[in-house]
């Protein structure tokens, strides 16, 4: 409105752009209350008042023609506004509920737990949310740790709800089942219960004892690379890697005998571990993220936390745009028993 007062002032009377006004209470309602709304509306009724005055035009029809414009834009502004409003405030409490659902399925992880350092990364591909279908945890249990790293086929709320199956399964398992593969055949049989049998879970299931012993069951996922204290670096894969879980419906009971691998991780050795929104991040050229390549280097970062910053920023720089699926990211470091 101080735009079209200034055009106004130097144009002079022959143009007058009483009508232009209204413009002001409309545009307030995009981001103002109903109360800014009536008063954008009031400074414009007395602008208008003042250059038809100006103008030699008070009292003439173009000046009614001008209040009543501005009168109707704002009434039609307010309830706009008004609606908005109303509509923002939904908005909040979904939010608030959303973020209280995100903090109850991600607990933040502490940076370590009996003989391990930890530290992770969450990012999701929507805007709206900071948590879809991908999963991670780690639970204390006999001197030492389990661990769950997971990837839900698909996406919407569905992957959430079947993320928060297979987390709070595995928290009610880890810590007391008797062995690793109990905890996956508890996590199989929470999603026979009480998901609808749609979609399946790539993960890993891993223990580290108090010395160093590791075992890592990959139910269908990405396995994770074992960076040892003199610099080697390998994948950590079974031979007889098993089905992703929600599939045993279709394939039977997986035999977990053959499909673990074990390792013995000493002081410094690190674990890193990952979902497929990091090894399927693409380049402008359709090319996928190399995710052994270009994390070799990284993991020799000094603290487990900056590992994951640079990580984050080599695949930004990769791609050059913001991620289009979910990724979580954890890191081990084996630290010995206290």
């Amino acid at each position: 409105m101080l735009g079209t007062a200034v055009v106004d002032a130097v144009t002079g009377p022959e143009y007058n752009l009483l009508p232009v006004y209204a413009a002001g209470p409309a545009i307030a309602s995009a981001r103002g209350s109903v109360r800014n709304v009536a008063a954008m509306g009031g400074v414009a009724v007395l602008l208008c008042l003042l250059f038809a005055w100006k103008a030699d035009r008070f009292g003439h029809l173009r000046m009614w023609i001008a209040l009543f414009a501005v009168a109707y834009v704002t009434l039609a502004s307010a309830y706009a506004a008004w609606a908005r409003l109303k509509v923002e405030r939904r908005l909040i409490d979904v939010g608030d509920v959303a973020r209280t659902l995100e903090d109850v399925l991600f607990t933040p992880v502490p940076p370590a737990i009996g003989p391990v350092r930890l530290a992770t990364s969450y990012v999701s591909a929507s805007r709206a949310t900071r948590l879809g279908g991908d999963l991670y945890d780690v639970e204390p249990c006999s001197g030492g740790v389990r661990l769950i790293v997971g990837d839900v086929q698909g996406k919407g709320l569905d992957t959430v709800r079947c993320a928060s199956v297979v987390l709070t399964a595995f928290r009610e398992a880890a810590p007391g089942a008797g062995g690793l593969a109990d905890v996956g055949r508890r996590i199989e049989a929470a999603l026979e219960r009480r998901t609808d049998g749609r979609r399946f879970v790539t993960g890993i299931l891993a223990e580290i004892g108090p010395d160093g012993g590791l075992l890592v069951y990959n139910h269908g996922h990405p396995p994770p690379l074992l960076r040892t204290r003199d610099g080697e670096v390998v994948s950590v894969a079974s031979d007889e890697p098993v089905p992703p879980f929600g599939l045993t419906g279709l394939t039977g009971p997986a035999d977990l005998r053959d499909s673990v691998a074990r390792a013995t991780l000493h002081v410094g050795d690190r674990l890193f571990f990952y979902t497929d929104g990091l090894s399927e991040a693409r380049d402008g050229e359709r090319r996928f993220y190399p995710v052994r390549e270009r994390v070799t280097p990284l993991l020799t970062a000094d603290e487990p936390e900056e590992v994951l910053r640079l990580v984050r920023a080599d695949v930004a720089a990769f791609t050059g745009g913001p991620p289009d699926d979910d990724s979580a990211l954890l890191l081990v470091e084996f630290r010995g028993s206290a």
